[in-house]
């Protein structure tokens, strides 16, 4: 860390410029000189990744260096201003990042802003993402766990402090024991299937966990739309909207599909 001399005056210098000093008290660079810094203000005028936090913009931008998808380039600035969204793309074309990268810049720029909510439990996910799947470590890890321990290890690398941001899985196999860690502990982004979620809004010990959260992905909504199954999810999802809107808050809803029909 550089430290500035001071003169002999009684006025202390002024702060270097592009320094912040966060709550904690350390210097970091501010959100401006560390995209500069890392060259994120050399991308298009037109580059969604301008908007992002700098450690989620160029942790995306070593990722994939070819940019983003048309998908992720359409869909993120209606995901950003709080719009229902359709993703209907290709297997292939980062439809999983899109419905993720928005929430964990939200969650990114409120740390570094100093407005995220005080970490206190019971707080509850923010995030939760549905899947009709039941085998979702391989694809949680994949599209969720790797991107967060990327964008920590970015922050680190250019001088930011990141959010502490958990993740769980809750499906009808989660073991007992780690479903009651989960209500004493919520994860920051909560994934799971749409019969836990039922469950979980039924119970009055875990619905209370899921009043702040502000956006919900609901992954292969084409095998959901054709049955009774995706009926019974879109009555879960208009419980949780009407307990989210009881707290104050609004439910955006990401729908995300390789193929479907209206």
């Amino acid at each position: 860390m550089v430290t500035p001399t001071r003169a002999d005056r009684a006025e202390p210098e002024p702060m270097l410029r592009g320094l912040v000093a966060p709550r904690g008290g350390l210097l970091q660079p501010s959100l401006a000189a560390a995209a500069a810094l890392e060259g994120l203000s050399d991308l298009p005028e037109d580059s969604i990744l301008r908007t992002f936090h700098p450690a989620v913009a160029s942790w995306f931008h070593r990722r994939f260096p070819s940019g983003p998808t048309e998908p992720q380039r359409v869909a993120w600035p209606r995901i950003i201003t709080g719009e229902d969204v359709l993703v209907a793309s290709p297997t292939g074309t980062g439809k999983t990042l899109t419905g993720f990268l928005v929430a964990i810049d939200a969650a990114y720029r409120a740390h570094a802003d100093g407005t995220a909510p005080p970490d206190v439990a019971p707080r509850g996910p923010g995030v939760v993402y549905v899947s009709p799947l039941r085998a979702l470590a391989t694809d949680v890890h994949q599209n969720l766990q790797l991107p967060l321990a990327g964008i920590a290890d970015e922050a680190a690398r250019l001088g930011l402090t990141a959010p502490k941001l958990s993740v769980a899985v809750r499906t009808g196999d989660t073991p007992a024991a780690e479903r009651a860690a989960m209500r004493r502990s919520p994860p920051d982004l909560l994934v799971t299937t749409p019969e836990s979620l039922y469950l979980l809004l039924t119970a009055a010990s875990s619905r209370s966990i899921l009043r702040g959260v502000h956006t919900v992905i609901i992954d292969e909504v084409h095998t959901l739309a054709r049955d009774k199954r995706g009926a019974h999810l879109a009555l879960t999802l208009e419980r949780l909207d009407q307990l989210v809107s009881a707290h104050g808050g609004r439910l955006p809803r990401i729908g995300l599909s390789a193929t479907q029909r209206p």
